[in-house]
């Protein structure tokens, strides 16, 4: 099967969030399944095309009809790529590789987002390279399935679109006159992104494509909730038909404790009470803690933003410190109002709370391993990432039970039987501060069963491997060839 996947971004090339990070690991893994051809299509950004590590060549160029314009595409082809994906650049000086920065955030977004969904589908075309299916993701390439049914359908005719929802807060919203404008489709589309009298490109995606997913179980049935859906609840229900859920999985050759460069010392399933403790003592120095083997270590590697539950960490902060014996471990970027918090609760808990207010890879990856307990409080979380990353290096996981958080890290017990972390289910801080509790007398007064704990997180299969299968059950559905 020729599969699609176009995307907004994708590491190693560039990335800003979790899209990037499935966009490397999503393709690679449909391409180990045998039959498939996957090709993966991303912007030439500036940062791609000052980077040496990434050759390319023109494999083609054209111009883009985009409402009354006519924009000049490249297209670049990557070469030494050596496992399976063909990764293909769409090149343009004025909307990508002529813009430093932020790769998000300009006043003409959805104008170069539109260039680029319309600009992959030229490719596809003009390279020969007809998929059996597309695989679209976000906001950003919310236009294809749309340009699909409207004005592609002759090249296009045995083409299906899945659409995949990463985060619904972002939806693509723009003025009336972008249909016309930029988007220059049929009249008879304009219903279909019609939302409030604006353009919602999102909206436009999910009533065209052939089939909608997102990111987790639980999260494709939170969205039929206002609560969770911004807006598109409604909009979300009639397609209910056609929408599932697919959790993500993590790139295990990457978060290996048992290679990872970062570490100071490797460890397995097996050998990791001895591997953590030494990593634990080398982190606690690296980031100013006392080194004390006896005393849990907190760690959360966190966008500083509220829907992350730092609203509940910050109410319950003083009141857990000063009755617990514990350290916590801040890793992160963010809002003034949190970055601020954190460094005035380490001045004032020098000997329990580090704040590390930068990104810092490497630095994650330690506390991903020197931690024994891993806070990840979301308000709403369509997949998460980390809680996974934890587990994988023994890390035990408190968090909200919403979203992925619910699919990934089911209840244990009190003896922390059952189940792969601690959880509670209402949004506030008491409840928070409970299950933090319950992990730490698991910790104190139990530890056998808190490395027993430790021992069945690291067993999880948290790779690719089952989303892949799971994507390619759906593709042959969409294509009609059964499961």
């Amino acid at each position: 099967m020729r599969i699609a996947v176009l995307a907004s971004e994708g590491a190693p090339y560039l990335k800003s969030g979790g899209l990037g990070d499935v966009m490397e690991a999503l393709p690679a893994a449909l391409a180990r399944i045998p039959g498939n051809e996957v090709i993966l299509i991303l912007p030439y950004y500036r940062k791609i095309r000052d980077n040496a590590a990434y050759p390319v060549e023109l494999a083609a160029h054209f111009d883009v009809a985009l409402g009354w314009r006519r924009q000049y595409a490249g297209v670049l082809r990557l070469k030494g790529r050596t496992d399976g994906v063909q990764v293909y650049f769409i090149d343009n000086e004025y909307y990508f590789a002529g813009r430093p920065g932020a790769i998000y955030g300009d006043l003409d977004d959805g104008e170069r987002f539109a260039f680029f969904s319309r600009a992959c589908l030229d490719a596809l075309s003009t390279l020969d390279l007809i998929p059996d299916v597309i695989q679209c993701n976000d906001w950003q390439t919310a236009p294809v399935p749309v340009y699909l049914k409207a004005l592609y359908q002759d090249r296009f005719s045995r083409t299906r679109c899945m659409y995949t929802i990463h985060n619904i807060e972002y939806q693509g919203w723009a003025g009336a006159g972008f249909f016309d404008d930029v988007l220059g489709l049929p009249g008879s589309f304009r219903s279909c992104l019609d939302m409030n009298g604006s353009v919602n490109v999102m909206k436009g995606a999910i009533e065209t494509a052939d089939l909608v997913t997102t990111v987790s179980e639980t999260y494709a049935r939170e969205l039929m909730y206002p609560y969770y859906a911004h807006g598109l609840d409604s909009v979300l229900s009639d397609a209910s038909w056609k929408l599932t859920g697919i959790t993500n999985g993590i790139d295990t050759g990457v978060f290996n404790p048992e290679t990872d460069p970062a570490l100071p010392a490797h460890y397995n399933a097996d050998t990791a009470p001895q591997g953590k403790a030494a990593i634990k003592a080398a982190l606690q120095a690296e980031v100013g803690l006392p080194v004390r083997p006896d005393v849990p270590l907190m760690v959360m590697v966190t966008r500083l933003a509220g829907h992350k539950g730092l609203d509940l960490l910050r109410y319950i902060a003083r009141r857990m410190l000063w009755e617990n014996d514990v350290q916590l471990l801040i890793i992160g970027t963010g809002e003034a109002q949190y970055e601020d918090f954190f460094r005035n609760l380490a001045q004032e808990f020098p000997d329990q709370v580090s704040a590390k207010i930068m990104f810092n890879l490497g630095l994650a990856a330690r506390a991903y391993a020197g931690g024994d307990i891993y806070l990840m409080p979301s308000k709403s979380e369509p997949c998460g990432l980390s809680q996974m990353n934890a587990m994988r290096y023994g890390t035990i996981p408190v968090v909200h039970a919403t979203g992925g958080l619910r699919d990934t890290v089911p209840p244990v017990d009190q003896f922390g039987d059952g189940g792969l972390g601690f959880t509670f289910q209402s949004y506030n801080g008491d409840d928070f501060l409970g299950a933090i509790t319950r992990c730490l007398n698991l910790y104190r007064n139990h530890p056998d069963k808190f490395r027993a704990l430790q021992y069945r997180d690291m067993c999880q299969d948290f790779s690719w491997n089952k989303p892949a299968q799971r994507y390619m059950a759906l593709f042959r559905k969409m294509c009609g060839m059964g499961e």
